[in-house]
């Protein structure tokens, strides 16, 4: 099942003086099933904008997000979303919570159970499925958000920023459980980050946006064996060649102002 992105483009009117604001500039690129694409690019230049308009939740201006030969334009379940704040429902337990999406599907409540227990095992909170969402770390909240998505069985899953929040240690480790339910699930990943190291342990390939308009403006296959070395030689090459892009690009953006 590829999504294809193409074409995207978004601009916005300015609530103070009515100026337009142009985010998005003809972005286009492919992602093939199976696959886990990282986005980077400078602040603000419009990420969670193009992660919002593929989940069918914006709509662009000009172009199409296709899956499966079907037009994207409205939230469908094929296609799930990891969001910065867990967005767990507080009156509600750990396994509560990732129940939510099958009561709300129909899904009979022994089943959805049983599917609940997976997942929660799946992303290694197996133990923690009675506590309240107060009890619990804030990696611990990231993963039961990424079991509520995962039991619902996307085709794409969009993670925006998911471990921004997150100290360095359980942040690697958060991106470890990350893929191995990702190569579980076998489901296609499209996760935003503003973290270079992220991005190239994490993804097959990084797609670099410029400052606003933001276009693609370099694409790096990470053509990298996993398990992965942090601090390896071929994963360094890749991350100095994004961060020369960044660097180029903020200069450009001081320049234009």
């Amino acid at each position: 099942m590829e999504l294809s992105v193409v074409g995207i483009s978004k601009s916005f009117n300015s609530i103070g003086d009515g100026e337009t604001i142009s985010a998005l500039k003809d972005i286009s690129f492919k992602v093939p099933e199976g696959r886990l694409i990282c986005i980077v690019g400078p602040s603000g230049c419009g990420k969670t904008t193009l992660l919002r308009i593929i989940s069918g939740l914006d709509k662009p201006d000009r172009g199409r997000i296709i899956l499966d030969e079907a037009e994207i334009t409205t939230p469908r379940k094929e296609i799930g979303y990891v969001f910065q704040e867990p967005g767990l429902l507080p009156w509600r337990t750990v396994l509560r919570n990732v129940e939510f999406g099958l009561e709300v599907a129909g899904v009979h409540r022994n089943q959805g159970r049983l599917k609940a227990l997976l997942f929660l095992e799946l992303v290694e909170l197996k133990g923690f499925e009675q506590f309240y969402p107060k009890e619990i770390s804030g990696g611990m909240k990231q993963k039961a958000a990424l079991a509520m998505s995962l039991v619902m069985e996307p085709k794409v899953l969009l993670m925006d920023e998911p471990f921004v929040a997150l100290d360095s240690q359980t942040r690697n480790y958060l991106q470890e459980v990350l893929l191995r339910a990702w190569e579980k699930t076998g489901c296609t990943v499209i996760f935003v980050t503003h973290n270079v190291d992220e991005a190239v342990f994490l993804g097959d390939e990084v797609i670099c946006l410029t400052s606003r308009p933001a276009e693609i403006g370099k694409r790096l296959e990470v053509d990298i064996p996993r398990p992965r070395e942090r601090t390896g030689s071929e994963l360094n090459s890749i991350r100095r060649e994004i961060l020369f892009f960044l660097e180029d690009e903020r200069k450009k953006s001081l320049h234009s102002t």
